[in-house]
């Protein structure tokens, strides 16, 4: 029997239990378009391809597996980019199909057709970002590039991957016996563990070393590895740091949570990593923002400290630092391996009640240090009031997408996660625009879930057109836009650089402006409001929270500084200091009023 391969793809991705297709139409996908209206899939159109890819990202990362995108050739493919690459970056498993020109018509300016350097070659374009780009080249080759594409987005590091479809092979007649195959092929890749001696050896290193330190990234929360982190540490007491995408990975309340390290680190945490004599690097590739830019001794120190590294790619093992054991290996089983080894070694376990003590008490006082302001009055309002009311009212398991700025770096910072997987940043990436569109495909994962979105008006105007999609569908979703009439975070820095903020804020004849964001949202059929006061934002957020429909809150924030006793090169390339030489702190010792705080 023969069916039209759009057909036979939906048949594929509904066996594969796909529930949501994120896109945008375009005359490469009607065919595709005709086969998913009589399916059981749901297809969400947006009205720009990157709200596609990105709610798609948001999507995934709740649910644990590849998402679909499909988008239409040329501006349709570019569009999606940086959704996409933002996924890859942050290792989110991602399906991308994309129409093409007529295979026949390759190279000769069909409609739309990218070929300045080559014919027929669109899918070049996401090569450097993607998994693998494949283009169809014939019909019958389809069933087995689409069980490699899924199996390779979703297994070792996961990713996205793309498949570049002609808008002629999706009307192209093949026998379904070809899908015969796909039937067999199972949905599953077993990931690799740690052998009994590689598992022992690491274990006796944490138990034999002085001051251990346990630095996790977002490898830990893919693994779904937090209780089998949490037991480790528990049982050896061994402090743990984090990377902004580790949040959550271990509660931020836990009493061995020291926090993040890095640009917007914290002194006292730098303290305990850059002196570690051992550091155990789990699902985190020790990448700049979180290694005060690999300046020696801020965050961490190649002269003080053993380095182990464990890692599902093999890329990241000792790419930044020399390691004495790298390993690759899921991280649930490895850290289930270490634990029944390190109680092989010391039964008993080991106690540090003077630690915990310490770690207590450096919360204690940086709490205590922010109480002032997060109570302020102040209007516009300062982030930290604007954090603090979020957190007393929104419960633990909701789920939080972030964007740049006081939103990621100041939630990073301050803002205590208490569940794995209940914050999504852009890290990566770090893309502008994230969190007004991810919240859409979390939501959809996750329907029983409070799900909202903290981001600037920067980030925010990007896209504003996600409030179609979520009035469209009924998605209830919320977004807290903090609003500062800038790309505050970048006004800041240029501010202390070059004492003035060109091109950074958004003004009209030297005023502040500013779309009035809750009117946008009305026009669009959204439930919204503005902030007049600090005291009034708490009541509207637990109304919006409540009204289990798609609500904006636009509150006027104070542009403030993140707090940051952490190092960024940045500020060192920008006004260079005189002990600083190519990137490298030539005193060997990090003195932070050496280098101005990053705004």
């Amino acid at each position: 029997m023969k069916k039209i391969l759009s057909e036979q793809l939906v048949d594929y991705l509904e066996r594969r239990g796909v529930e949501y297709i994120f896109g945008l139409c375009g005359h490469t996908l009607i065919a595709l378009l005709d086969a998913l209206k009589k399916s059981k899939l749901k297809y969400i159109s947006v009205r720009h391809e990157q709200i596609a890819s990105t709610a798609a990202d948001g999507y995934a990362r709740v649910k644990r597996k590849a998402s679909v995108v499909i988008c239409h050739l040329g501006p349709g493919l570019t569009n999606a980019t940086t959704g996409v690459a933002n996924a890859a970056l942050d290792s989110i498993p991602m399906v991308v199909i994309a129409g093409d020109a007529p295979s026949y018509y390759y190279g000769k300016h069909p409609h739309q057709e990218i070929n300045m350097h080559c014919d027929g070659s669109q899918y070049d374009i996401y090569k450097p970002f993607v998994k693998r780009a494949w283009r169809l080249d014939t019909p019958e080759q389809f069933p087995e590039i689409l069980d490699k594409a899924f199996r390779l987005a979703e297994s070792g590091r996961p990713g996205p991957v793309l498949l570049s479809i002609p808008m002629d092979m999706f009307s192209r007649e093949i026998d379904t016996k070809l899908f015969e195959r796909t039937f067999l092929d199972s949905r599953e890749t077993i990931k690799p563990s740690l052998d009994e001696d590689t598992a022992y050896e690491i274990a006796k290193n944490l138990i034999e070393a002085k001051n251990p330190v346990i630095h996790v990234g977002g490898g830990i929360l893919l693994s779904e590895a937090s209780n089998e982190l949490k037991e480790l540490v528990e049982f050896l007491e061994i402090p743990v740091s984090r990377s902004l995408m580790g949040q959550g990975a271990l509660s931020d309340r836990h009493p061995l949570m020291m926090g993040m390290t890095g640009f917007w680190g914290i002194d006292f945490i730098h303290t305990k990593t850059a002196n570690a004599d051992l550091i155990l690097g789990l699902g985190t590739r020790f990448a700049e923002a979180d290694s005060s830019s690999w300046y020696k001794g801020v965050t961490f120190d190649i002269e003080k400290t053993r380095f182990i590294q464990i890692d599902i790619d093999p890329l990241e093992i000792g790419r930044n630092f020399p390691v004495k054991i790298g390993a690759i290996s899921d991280l649930k089983s490895a850290l289930k391996a270490i634990l029944k080894a390190a109680k092989e070694i010391k039964p008993e376990g080991i106690k540090k009640p003077q630690l915990i003590e310490e770690i207590k008490k450096f919360k204690e006082e940086f709490k205590k240090a922010n109480v002032e302001i997060s109570n302020d009055s102040r209007f516009p309002m300062a982030p930290q009031r604007i954090l603090k009311d979020v957190r007393e009212v929104l419960p633990e398991d909701a789920i939080i997408c972030t964007d740049v700025g006081w939103n990621k770096n100041g939630m990073g910072q301050q803002f205590d996660i208490i569940n794995p997987g209940t914050i999504i940043h852009p890290s990566g990436l770090a893309t502008m625009g994230f969190g007004s569109a991810a919240l859409l495909g979390v939501k959809l994962a996750a329907p029983q879930k409070k799900v909202i979105t903290l981001i600037g008006d920067g980030g925010f105007g990007t896209n504003p057109s996600v409030l179609a999609t979520a009035k469209e569908y009924n998605i209830p979703v919320v977004w807290v836009v903090m609003n500062n009439y800038a790309f505050g975070t970048i006004a800041g820095l240029e501010a202390s650089h070059y004492h003035h903020n060109f091109g950074t804020v958004f003004r009209i004849d030297d005023k502040p402006y500013n779309p009035e964001w809750s009117e946008v949202a009305k026009a669009y059929g959204i439930k919204s409001q503005k902030i007049s006061s600090a005291a009034e934002f708490k009541k509207v957020f637990e109304e919006a929270l409540n009204a289990n429909e798609p609500y904006l809150i636009d509150v006027p924030m104070e542009n403030i500084p993140v707090p940051t006793e952490g190092i960024w090169n940045i500020n060192d390339i920008y006004t260079p200091k005189s002990n600083v030489e190519n990137g490298i702190l030539t005193d060997g010792e990090a003195t932070k009023s050496k280098h101005v705080t990053t705004k």
